[in-house]
């Protein structure tokens, strides 16, 4: 029988569902709310302050991207922008055709949209992943048909953090253009988990729509950017005025965007030491896992580049994950089952369920996501009590509870 530890401490291991501001991003949005506060299409100083910064900030995550400022559309968020980018598409192009390709583990916010583009009569195809939830390329390029406008594809999973190729795939769609003559399919991706992991070159990923969003990388919840290539048409979500090329009506939120660029720009300097940083931490916590815990499963990739450094996902078999996630938040210690968008749901993940797992096995994951703020200190602490956690759980899980009944009456 485990104990509860007499002080508690904090251990986050979410960071996939939102990161917390760094500071350096809290000081560059503090200025916007007080002090800079016009609207930024007012002509005079405070309109023209709140403006500059604006457009810095579309400068700056342009930049970063090998993008141009005019194909930077700031959002909302994730969501939004990959709102923005199915049915931007999909209404501005249905008289070329009504035709989609996506994989099965995309994160719902496009899904939902290509289900309810369903409704309106498109037809939408969703491609199977291995067991590593990566897209065969083939397959898709088979996929394309006359009458398709839009793929869109992840670049890396929320859930298991498996690394697609896009480039590979950006490349094999636009040779597919150029033999057919045609601007279509545009290629859409949700960059949403690989902003602080994965350099987001536009050019070299080949991709027409591109979204980002900022809790996903220390920056403010709330905001987020779709990356739209010069010549690409959309139709607006938002109407009602004029900004943001006239693709999303209403007034900018200055200091989000600010602190959005702040933390891109972070995020995109500092890949290769933070993700050899927090790439460490993961191989040193799934190797105590191995060692301390039997009949787990790694879930996705083996830990390589073809995986985000930062993302363990594992199933511990016979065990319930919502258990698990109560048990060690009593000790402090901030997980997930998967997507944090569906944590209400008591379904399995779509994801896990699309790689081929059981809907047994998929129950009996959690998903580990390392951060700025996790040391090796915290895995020392989860390891006082996660071994503990399951046996007991194990011991009370209906289907060891079963087999002692049936071994006691054999």
């Amino acid at each position: 029988m485990f104990t509860k530890p007499k002080i508690k401490r904090e251990i986050y291991l979410d960071h996939a569902a939102t990161t917390y501001c760094d500071p350096s991003v809290v000081k560059a949005m503090s200025p916007y709310f007080s002090d800079i506060y016009g609207n930024p299409s007012s002509l005079y100083h405070k309109g023209r302050e709140a403006n500059g910064a604006l457009n810095d900030s579309r400068r700056t995550v342009a930049k970063l991207i090998s993008a141009l400022p005019e194909n930077i559309i700031f959002t909302g968020g994730g969501s939004e922008s990959d709102n923005m980018a199915i049915y931007g598409i999909a209404r501005a192009h249905k008289n070329q055709g009504k035709h989609i390709i996506t994989s099965a583990i995309e994160h719902h916010a496009v899904i939902h949209p290509l289900e309810d583009l369903q409704k309106e009569g498109w037809e939408i195809t969703y491609l199977k992943v291995d067991k590593q939830g990566f897209v065969n390329i083939d397959e898709l390029i088979k996929a394309i048909r006359p009458d398709t406008v839009l793929v869109s594809i992840m670049h890396a999973n929320n859930e298991v953090g498996t690394i697609e190729p896009i480039a590979d795939i950006g490349r094999e769609i636009l040779k597919y253009r150029k033999e057919h003559n045609s601007v279509y399919p545009y290629f859409h991706s949700d960059a949403c988990q690989a902003a602080g992991y994965i350099n987001l070159n536009v050019e070299k990923l080949h991709v027409d729509l591109m979204t980002v969003n900022g809790s996903k990388m220390y920056g403010p919840k709330g905001v987020g950017m779709l990356y739209v290539r010069r010549g690409v048409r959309l139709k607006p979500l938002i109407v009602g005025g004029g900004q943001e090329h006239r693709l999303r009506a209403g007034t900018e939120n200055i200091p989000a965007i600010v602190g959005f660029a702040k933390a891109f720009e972070l995020a995109q300097q500092n890949i290769e030491s933070e993700s050899k940083r927090v790439g460490q931490l993961t191989a040193y916590f799934w190797n105590e896992l191995q060692n301390k815990i039997p009949k787990i499963k790694l879930n996705g990739p083996d830990l390589s580049e073809k995986r985000l450094p930062n993302n363990l996902n594992v199933t511990f078999i016979d065990v319930e994950g919502e258990a698990m996630l109560l048990y060690l938040d009593e000790y402090g210690i901030m997980c997930s089952t998967g997507s944090a968008c569906t944590s209400e749901s008591l379904d399995p993940s779509h994801v896990l369920l699309a790689m081929g797992l059981s809907y047994e096995y998929s129950h009996g994951s959690l998903r580990f996501t390392f951060g700025h703020c996790n040391t090796k200190k915290d895995i020392d602490y989860i390891m006082k009590y996660l071994p503990d956690i399951i046996n007991q759980l194990r011991e009370i899980s209906p289907v060891n509870m079963g087999k002692t009944k049936h071994a006691k009456y054999k």
